[in-house]
């Protein structure tokens, strides 16, 4: 099991690059992803939540078959992802991040996207995916642009969170899995971007 970088690392906020078929190591980059999600109790993990600021993220939603039936099987491997149109309507669904212990927060996203990608193999994929795919999808995307889930509150839920996740920054929480933290000179300023986050 790989350790999770958690908020405040400077990592999660960088936008990955693209990659290709002879990326070294990547299949058994792959099952380790898979691997450390499963461990840590998740259901989407990113290439920067584990320290690598490349395009690239797992998921693996059918935990959640019973309440969501399209997630049933979804089990898949983005590469170089793109989202093409935010489609449908706009929902809201109660989130978490492992690079984020401990918060939980509604968050608003569309219940639908076009997105095209490459899997494991390299095949390349152009699709339209809904439900909580989609949603666990927007999650993971996000990462490889740098983009936390907090991001995405609004600046009252941001404000009052501040002081947490500076906390959490710092180390002050409990994970059942290992962790990877940021430089406690920098971590403030990685906490909330000063960008603002694209849509």
């Amino acid at each position: 099991m790989m350790p999770i970088y958690i908020i405040g690392h400077k990592v999660l906020r960088k936008v990955g690059a693209d990659i290709d078929k002879d990326y070294e190591g990547l299949n058994d980059l792959i099952d380790r992803m898979f691997d450390t999600m499963y461990e840590s109790d998740g259901v989407g993990l990113a290439a920067q939540q584990i320290g690598l600021a490349i395009k690239l993220f797992v998921i693996d939603a059918s935990p959640y078959a019973d309440d969501f039936p399209e997630a049933e099987g979804f089990k898949r491997v983005f590469i170089n992802a793109k989202i093409v149109e935010y489609l449908g309507d706009d929902t809201v669904l109660n989130e978490g991040c492992l690079s984020i212990p401990g918060v939980r927060e509604d968050v608003v996203r569309k219940d639908k996207v076009h997105i095209q990608y490459y899997d494991e193999n390299f095949e390349y994929h152009d699709e339209v995916i809904e439900g909580l795919p989609s949603r666990v999808l927007q999650h993971e995307y996000d990462h490889t642009y740098g983009v936390l889930f907090t991001d995405r509150l609004s600046q009252l839920r941001k404000t009052m969170l501040r002081n947490r996740l500076r906390a959490i920054a710092r180390g002050r929480f409990k994970a059942s899995y290992s962790v990877r933290l940021g430089d406690k000179s920098t971590v403030d300023r990685y906490v909330f971007p000063q960008a603002p986050v694209a849509k």
